[in-house]
C-alpha cells in the first residue's frame, strides 16, 4: 500500500549516480518529480521499466517533471546499469532500505524493494502513486495520464 495522496513526501538523503548525495528537499526544491522504486538493476523487468521511462522522458520533461529511479543497488551497479541502458536520469542508492521503507516500497520480512512509482508535486506532496510489482509498463502509462494533477 502506497503513501496517501496529499501526504508529504518523506525527505531523505542518499548517494546518487551524479557523484553527489541527493536530498529530496534540496535537489528537488520547487520541482515536481517522479520517484520510482524498483527491485534490482539488470533484471529483465526492471531494465524494461527503466528503458520505458527513458523512452518517454520527453513527456515528463515537457511538464518540468524529473524522473528519478531508486533501488537498494550500489552506486557502482547503478552507474553500470545507467550506462548500459543510456538512462538520462539519476539513480539513487538506497542500500540500507530506509528510503524504500519510508515510502512503503519494501516487501515486509524479506526487505526487497517493491515496484512503486510516485508523482510528487512542486510542494513535495504525493500527487499520485502506482503500486504494482509486475506491471512495469503500466507505471509509465499511469504517470503520463496523471501528470495534469500537478499542472
Amino acid at each position: 500500500m502506497a503513501l496517501s495522496i496529499g501526504s508529504k513526501a518523506p525527505d531523505f538523503t542518499v548517494a546518487s549516480t551524479s557523484g553527489k548525495n541527493f536530498t529530496l528537499s534540496k535537489d528537488m526544491a520547487g520541482k515536481a518529480c517522479i520517484l520510482y522504486f524498483y527491485p534490482k538493476d539488470f533484471t529483465s523487468v526492471c531494465t524494461a521499466e527503466a528503458c520505458d521511462f527513458r523512452d518517454n522522458i520527453a513527456h515528463f520533461a515537457d511538464m518540468g517533471i524529473e524522473v528519478i529511479g531508486i533501488s537498494r543497488d550500489s552506486v557502482a551497479t547503478h552507474l553500470r546499469f545507467k550506462k548500459a541502458n543510456e538512462l538520462p536520469f539519476e539513480l539513487l542508492a538506497d542500500e540500507d532500505g530506509k528510503v524504500s521503507k519510508a515510502y512503503k516500497a519494501q516487501v515486509p520480512l524479506i526487505g526487497m524493494t517493491k515496484r512503486i512509482t510516485y508523482l510528487i508535486d512542486q510542494n513535495h506532496q504525493i500527487a499520485t502513486a502506482y503500486d504494482n510489482l509486475f506491471g512495469a509498463k503500466q507505471h509509465i502509462k499511469e504517470m503520463i495520464t496523471k501528470m495534469d494533477l500537478i499542472a
